[in-house]
């Protein structure tokens, strides 16, 4: 459908600067949902056998994607301002690798956002090493105290590749995203996901774009970056209320997701699993490092409809801690 690919387009156009080339409709390439994405981007760029450096800890669903493909995963330590520009630097030089994933707003598991000269240093060594960068801007509609200025918006020589999804901010019903990439990629990024993926469902397409467009998109952006903002800032108070041992290291500005550290002594197993046995659902941190686990981690989502339940849920993660 054109006119959902204009849209995702006009999306970055109206963040790009007047010096810089704006991507086109021609750019964009529809999907059903950005899992599917990632897949054919590492595919297409990395290659089986090849080499992808990703963000150490990073998206869970984007290592299975990776591992399914058969790349070979090179961490790259992130912090609440992004990679560790040296270790980057050294991995590009280490492994010749030519891909570079990671998300710079509203990391999933983190919720961290890469500061400005962050992001300007990454453009540029991923330009110096003649690689990609694949951005995944998931998050896009989920600032909280900030706004998300995707990465590709500076860049018109084809280096970052772009992927937007749309499922959780419009419904989880709706899985309709689009990746962006220029020249040569493109055609063979496309010729991947047709081999997949014949046909995007137009009703989907449709019904996506009716709700970008319609009169209360952006109210219900507004709207949601206030239930955001409430429902991250109890669930922080009631960590820090009832959780001593529990330690976060900086309030993400965006996002779903709050990422708790516990002691390095804590069977994080065994602590899923009695939570979960006082009917407290929470998500082990172990699988979204890419190798082995730079400590013990919670990811704990505030996205919830019960905001009242969060200080009974630290409470029970606390029995749970102190038990073991």
């Amino acid at each position: 459908m054109t006119n959902l690919r204009s849209w995702f387009a006009s999306e970055l156009t109206s963040q790009t600067p007047p010096h810089l080339t704006a991507p086109t409709t021609h750019d964009v390439i529809v999907l059903p949902g950005s899992q599917l994405g990632l897949g054919s981007l590492f595919r297409s760029i990395a290659g089986p056998g090849g080499t992808l450096l990703i963000e150490s800890p990073t998206y869970w669903g984007a290592i299975i994607a990776a591992r399914q493909v058969g790349v070979r995963l090179v961490p790259v330590p992130t912090g609440t301002d992004g990679p560790d520009l040296v270790a980057l630097d050294r991995a590009f030089n280490d492994t010749g690798a030519n891909v570079f994933y990671a998300q710079p707003n509203y990391a999933n598991p983190t919720g961290a956002q890469w500061s400005p000269s962050t992001s300007a240093r990454v453009l540029e060594m991923v330009r110096d090493h003649r690689a990609f960068l694949i951005e995944d801007d998931w998050a896009h509609d989920f600032g909280i105290t900030t706004d998300a200025t995707p990465i590709a918006t500076r860049d018109d020589s084809g280096h970052v590749i772009y992927l937007r999804s749309l499922t959780k901010s419009v419904s989880p019903a709706i899985r309709v995203a689009a990746v962006i990439a220029r020249g040569p990629l493109r055609r063979r990024l496309l010729a991947d996901l047709q081999a997949q993926s014949m046909y995007v469902s137009a009703l989907l397409q449709a019904a996506a774009l009716e709700v970008v467009n319609g009169p209360g998109w952006q109210n219900h952006r507004r709207t949601l970056r206030k239930k955001l903002r409430t429902r991250r800032d109890l669930l922080v108070n009631a960590i820090t209320t009832h959780v001593p041992d529990a330690t976060i290291a900086a309030v993400p500005p965006g996002g779903l997701n709050l990422w708790v550290r516990l002691p390095d002594e804590v069977d994080l197993d065994r602590l899923v699993k009695d939570t979960e046995s006082k009917g407290l659902i929470v998500a082990g941190g172990d699988e979204w490092f890419p190798a082995e686990p730079a400590g013990r981690y919670l990811r704990l989502n505030f996205a919830g409809p019960e905001p009242a339940a969060y200080e009974q849920a630290a409470v029970l993660l606390n029995e749970a801690l102190t038990q073991q």
